[in-house]
């Protein structure tokens, strides 16, 4: 089958990107005949990765919305695609009104439970241009003729908020490659930890997210004096991009002693394989993509109990989960994860075992095709 998958950008920095990427060579192999639209520049992106796994790259980089729309349409035209498949808000609305414009079904795939209080009160977005983006987002999502959803608290949410039968959203998490991800090694732990200059016996809390607010690293910067007050000699390592937070980041930091501002990486899975603690303080998540992937290395993982990240970690016996913005609460998590190795690591395996029956590369990807199989019959 031919499909034309369209998202925002192919940068590399966010999930939904990422798991397009991981996924694109199952896809062409399992038959797939794909093609990738993106709508923004993507300098350093991923546009050589999805070209070496037989992927077209089609950049439609036109100035105005309309302008956009016009190009998707032409695109659709060209290629004659059995389906089109959107993610991210912009490609949703986008996509969905060119596709439904030349008469190719849509899907359309829900990563995050959007437009809900925490979405109405956080910093930095205004109550009503919300309310303006689910009203356009729930117009143009009654011509999709199915939806995939990464977890079922995001298909139950997101069938009320774009007022669409819960019968038409499948779930499909996202997946790893385990050869990619690796795991804890000795050697590993030592060459990373080398390159940081960290000695082998300081205790590390590793986070990796965008600096925005809804990834809550504010309420793990501000939990921090509290372990550094029981382990002096922690250190606290943040990797990722710049963003609406990092200000607030940086003075929050500049507060206590032992943060260490990391900027994007392309070793996230090393790091993870240096920390004796993953934490994931989110203060909300459609999958969280990083705390499946610290599930896959088998790094022990502390993060927010917020319904899509317990839906991902599957219990306790699995990860610290910890009411979202608590600092008090999570020192305690990480505290307890450092100081308690056998515990923790006693997690981290069941947590391992979980990803390996749910979130790798093939199963995830055969699941997709089966979705696609399911929205043409």
């Amino acid at each position: 089958m031919r499909v034309v998958y369209v998202i925002d950008s192919v940068s590399r920095v966010g999930g939904a990107e990422q798991g397009l990427v991981a996924m694109a060579p199952l896809l062409v192999r399992s038959g797939v005949e794909l093609h990738v639209a993106f709508l923004k520049e993507s300098p350093g992106g991923f546009q050589e990765e999805l070209r070496a796994a037989g992927a077209g790259v089609l950049p439609v980089l036109r100035g105005s919305r309309s302008a956009r729309v016009a190009g998707l349409r032409d695109e659709f035209r060209r290629l004659r695609p059995e389906l089109v498949h959107t993610t991210l808000y912009e490609s949703d609305v986008l996509g969905r009104a060119a596709a439904l414009s030349v008469r190719v079904p849509v899907v359309s795939s829900l990563v995050n439970a959007a437009y809900g209080p925490e979405h109405l009160h956080a910093r930095g977005l205004h109550p009503w241009k919300v309310r303006a983006a689910q009203g356009v987002d729930a117009l143009t999502a009654q011509g999709v003729r199915r939806f995939h959803a990464l977890t079922e608290h995001v298909a139950d949410v997101m069938a009320a908020r774009l007022r669409v039968p819960r019968r038409r959203i499948d779930v499909v998490p996202r997946g790893r490659d385990v050869e990619l991800l690796g795991s804890v090694t000795p050697e590993r732990r030592a060459a990373v930890r080398g390159r940081l200059g960290l000695a082998e016996d300081v205790p590390v809390v590793l986070a990796a997210a965008r600096q925005q607010y809804q990834k809550g690293l504010d309420v793990l910067v501000s939990a921090w004096p509290r372990v550094r007050a029981a382990r002096p000699d922690a250190v606290l390592l943040l990797a990722g991009s710049r963003g609406a937070e990092t200000a607030r980041l940086e003075e929050l930091a500049g507060r206590t002693s032992g943060v260490r501002f990391l900027g994007p990486r392309d070793d996230v899975f090393d790091l993870m394989a240096a920390a004796e603690v993953f934490a994931v303080p989110s203060r909300w998540e459609g999958l969280g993509s990083a705390a499946m992937e610290a599930m896959g290395v088998g790094v022990p993982l502390v993060c927010a109990d917020v319904p899509a990240l317990r839906e991902t970690a599957g219990s306790e016996e699995c990860a610290l989960l910890v009411p979202p913005e608590r600092p008090e609460e999570l020192a305690a998590a990480l505290l307890r994860a450092l100081d308690g190795r056998g515990e923790a690591l006693v997690r981290a395996k069941a947590a391992r075992a979980r990803f390996l029956g749910r979130f790798t590369l093939p199963q995830v990807s055969a699941r997709m095709v089966e979705f696609y199989e399911r929205a043409l019959a």
